[in-house]
């Protein structure tokens, strides 16, 4: 995934506004331990992206530590709660960055680089004097850091090369000399050795039993440490002696692996796992107590003080809250974790938004930012939704060549048109009176539906695009529509009489298209980065502007008065443009994927912008009217 070169993005917002941010809906749950409670109880933390989220738990407010010049894959938090680290993936060769960020502050305190290609782990010594990293497999290496003075004290190759790679960290709770990681068939205590400058490992011995590592956690007198593994079982190791004491459970293991660890006070285990099951588990033979299903594989856990709640992140990006008391899950966050293709607002309002993404549908209440509605048709993607203008029905868009209709209080399915067309149906969009629906395909024809009360019909095939369509846009007098297709044509047709009108002709994908509010003219764009103003009577070119810097422009929308629109593309950046100046007047920075698609809301008060890493960016509308 490309990311914005740091300049580009600074030197953009020197010139310009920068948007104000004012809600991320986005959780990156396949990060392995990413959810993390702050020691002061009051804030999670959790990478999406390139940016760490610092969310509040009973007060719904959120701050962002931008840094990153790719996405996050690791972030830890120090014992006192003063630093917070964060490592990031890149591309192959280049230097991997590790930000300390300063928690009271919000700020960046140093940049952190020696490893290359990935981050893999971080941990903070107990007294915040050292942070030790772990790089990915193209690195191998761990180093130590020195937090006061920001630099590496001494680094060594991870692990043995007849062993595989370590993945997990974890610090003694009591000595700043001791850490312990582990991996693929590896598990070593370190010992650091300042004076010298260096660290030494000591291998563990298991005996018999080969592992994969994937979670680590110690004891708070550091006697013992605990590692959940791969095959669905816990090892206990002795940390003076290094080696293991006992492993279980020996019959039932857990299925799909041990994903997460946390220790209670009581000495027993919770422990998360790939099938995404929580269990209780007893610290004598690891027998479960309790267990509890929840949606996607466990990735973190992590304990709200003393461990009376605890909070759990899967890779379906959802966070639970526990209390340790009833063992019972409460469902506090959800949002998309596949790429988003399509967001609409209702007719007139904004405090609503409907998402879709593969396999689901989500109705959001905007000013909460919650998800008030979930529509799900496994495995199927949908490629495009659009609120009938009445509020009583969700007209959606899928892969399988079919258009189906929901009711947005409910999500019942009204209707289904079956074989709408014959590759997909890329693209709709609905007429003011609720009578008719135009849908476009993979095969590139145009549809026009009729829509009755208990009857959808087939009014018109409409065959002059020879690829699939990706935005249709309908003329307020529900006589005229465009519709833009990646063949690089975008057609305006009569849907009275089911004719081409005009033929817009560019050497491009075209990817979105807006009529503007009196209807004398279109604005289009697509992969050529260009903005294109035309003449809507003739399909004459009025003139065309640099969109972007690099990447396609993906989606773009228009005020009701004209006088601004958005875009957002490939470049990660959504642009406020002057209509008649076509200047850009404020830029976003924040998401870390693609754009697919933005909307601004009815009443001019927000941007929202979806991207393919699944995150809904909620931006404050700059100009006031």
């Amino acid at each position: 995934m490309a990311a914005v070169p740091n300049g580009e993005a600074e030197s953009t917002n020197e010139d310009l506004g920068g948007l104000q941010l004012q809600a991320i809906i986005g959780f990156n749950g396949h990060v392995p331990c990413g959810l993390i409670c702050h020691p002061d109880r009051e804030h999670l933390i959790y990478p999406l992206g390139c940016t760490v989220i610092i969310q509040g738990i009973n007060i719904c407010t959120q701050e962002f530590l931008h840094g990153h010049t790719n996405n996050v894959s690791c972030v830890t938090i120090s014992k006192s709660g003063c630093y917070v680290a964060s490592g990031q993936i890149t591309f192959m060769g280049f230097k991997a960055d590790i930000i300390l960020w300063d928690y009271e502050k919000r700020e960046m305190l140093a940049r952190l680089s020696l490893h290359k290609g990935k981050i893999e782990n971080l941990a903070f010594s107990p007294n915040d004097l050292y942070l030790v990293s772990l790089g990915g497999q193209d690195d191998g290496s761990v180093v130590v850091w020195s937090v006061l003075k920001k630099e590496a004290i001494c680094g060594s190759p991870a692990s043995a090369r007849s062993s595989g790679n370590p993945t997990t960290l974890a610090f003694s709770n009591c000595r700043d000399e001791m850490f312990i990681s582990a991996g693929n068939g590896t598990i070593r205590v370190w010992e650091l050795d300042l004076p010298n400058r260096k660290i030494r490992p000591t291998e563990c011995q298991t005996g018999q039993l080969k592992r994969i590592v994937t979670c680590l956690m110690m004891t708070d007198d550091d006697s013992y440490f605990y590692v959940g593994t791969t095959t669905g079982d816990v090892l206990k190791l002795n940390t003076k002696s290094t080696l293991m004491s006992d492993y279980g459970p020996v019959k039932e293991k857990f299925s799909l692996g041990v994903t997460a660890l946390l220790l209670l006070k009581t000495g027993d285990l919770v422990l998360g796992t790939g099938a995404g099951v929580i269990a209780h588990c007893s610290k004598s033979n690891y027998k479960v107590i309790k267990r509890i299903q929840l949606q996607g594989a466990v990735t973190s856990i992590t304990p709200r003080g003393q461990g009376h709640q605890f909070f759990v992140g899967t890779n379906e990006s959802q966070i639970y809250r526990f209390s340790y008391s009833d063992f019972k899950e409460e469902l506090i966050t959800t949002c998309h974790n596949e790429a988003i293709y399509d967001i609409i607002f209702p007719f007139g309002t904004s405090d609503l938004f409907a998402t879709c993404s593969k396999s689901d549908i989500r109705v959001w209440y905007t000013p909460e930012n919650r998800e008030l509605l979930r529509i799900t048709i496994p495995n199927m993607t949908c490629h495009a939704i659009d609120f009938m203008r009445d509020g009583k029905s969700i007209v959606s868009a899928w892969n399988d060549g079919k258009i189906r209709a929901f009711t947005p209080e409910t999500g019942r399915l009204m209707y289904v048109i079956e074989h709408a067309h014959s590759m997909g149906v890329t693209a709709l969009a609905t007429t003011s009176d609720c009578k008719r629906i135009v849908s476009g395909g993979g095969e590139g024809q145009v549809r026009v539906w009729e829509i009755g009360k208990e009857t959808q019909k087939l009014e018109e095939v409409m065959k002059e695009h020879i690829s699939a369509i990706s935005c249709i846009k309908i003329k307020k007098n529900n006589q005229e529509c465009v519709t833009a297709s990646i063949d690089g044509t975008c057609i305006i047709w009569d849907i009275v009489r089911f004719m081409r009108r005009q033929m817009i002709l560019a050497n491009t994908l075209f990817k979105c298209v807006c009529y503007h509010p009196d209807e004398h003219q279109l604005i289009t764009s697509g992969t050529d980065r260009k903005i294109g103003y035309w003449e809507v009577f003739d399909g004459s070119p009025i003139r065309d502007l640099e969109g972007s810097l690099s990447g396609s422009i993906n989606g773009m929308d228009i005020t009701s008065d004209g006088t601004y629109f958005v875009t957002g593309g490939d470049d990660h950046l959504v642009k406020v443009w002057d209509y008649s100046e076509g200047e850009v007047t404020f830029v976003g920075v924040g998401h870390s994927g693609s754009i697919t698609r933005l909307k601004i809301c009815p009443n001019n008060k927000y941007i929202v912008s979806v991207s393919a890493d699944g995150a809904i960016l909620r931006w404050k509308y700059p100009h006031v009217h």
